[in-house]
């Protein structure tokens, strides 16, 4: 692509992937839910057959699993095989919004209904990108128990030898009632990917990360830091978990620390942000309860 126009002109032809769907099972195995539970030092021996796992864990099952000749050059599945073929080599997760009816239980099959929401084209000041929105639909035991709209952005690579360029840095708000620091050890960030079975180079990859990805470090995986701040809220929050908004802004850093901070709950919602070693605002979410 040349222009402009013809970019935007090859994301109009992706809108016939508006609407596609697939279905991806999973039987929630004991196995799979204890290597979770021991990734997020929890013991696994306390989670049995037919237990009930905390309402938010359905993000960490119903992988997207590739033949390994369908995997690009990044880790991830080439495009087309699940997702539409976006003309832009660079793919990272933006945000989310979650509603919550139910929770998955330990060997019980459920089913994740993968839809193509958006193929939207954006150009900013750091070149072309793309806004693509998947919507998961997560059914078990014949009921919808969660709808999770998901965004990924794509970007264009890097010059070589150029950074990558990263939002301007935001201060943090001032009105938290906690604060959790927690370390973003290489095992730690491999073990998330590990059980999600997410392959992006960027996650543990350093060479390629810099060198590829214009990146200073490998990257921290976006879906761990919403993990963590949802762990981190729940242990204030009271009431079940019924939905929650999150953005990132701003990467973080293999073997840097975050903070996880919060503000105090209020009329059933609960605000919390992440921060990276230098105090910088990197990620936020506001949660939703029952009553």
């Amino acid at each position: 692509m040349t222009s402009d126009a013809e970019f935007e002109a090859a994301i109009a032809g992706l809108q016939d992937w508006v609407g596609r769907e697939r279905v991806v099972e999973d039987e929630i195995g004991l196995s799979s839910a204890r290597r979770i539970a021991g990734m997020l030092d929890i013991d696994p021996a306390t989670l049995r057959q037919d237990d009930e796992l905390p309402p938010h864990w359905f993000t960490m099952f119903f992988p997207d699993i590739a033949r390994q000749s369908d995997i690009g050059p990044d880790g991830h599945p080439n495009k087309g095989v699940f997702l539409p073929p976006i003309p832009l080599p660079r793919r990272m997760g933006a945000g989310r919004r979650v509603t919550i009816e139910g929770s998955l239980r330990i060997g019980e099959p459920a089913i994740k209904r993968a839809i193509v929401a958006q193929v939207a084209p954006r150009i900013g000041r750091t070149g072309r990108m793309a806004v693509l929105t998947m919507r998961h639909v997560i059914e078990t035991r014949g009921q919808v128990i969660a709808v999770d709209e998901f965004d990924a952005l794509y970007r264009e690579a890097p010059q070589p030898g150029q950074a990558s360029p990263t939002s301007p840095p935001q201060p943090a708000p001032a009105d938290g009632i906690y604060a959790d620091t927690v370390v973003l050890s290489s095992p730690l960030v491999f073990r998330y990917s590990s059980v999600t079975w997410n392959a992006h180079r960027i996650h543990y990859d350093a060479d390629y990360a810099r060198n590829e990805e214009g990146y200073p470090a490998t990257v921290q995986n976006g879906g761990l830091t919403m993990q963590l701040m949802l762990d981190a809220a729940l242990k204030r929050a009271q009431g079940r978990l019924r939905g929650f908004t999150a953005r990132l802004s701003r990467p973080l850093w293999v073997g840097d620390t975050v903070t996880l901070c919060g503000a105090a709950p209020a009329d059933e919602k609960m605000r919390c942000w992440a921060t990276d070693k230098d105090g910088h605002l990197c990620a936020t979410m506001e949660l939703e309860f029952a009553a």
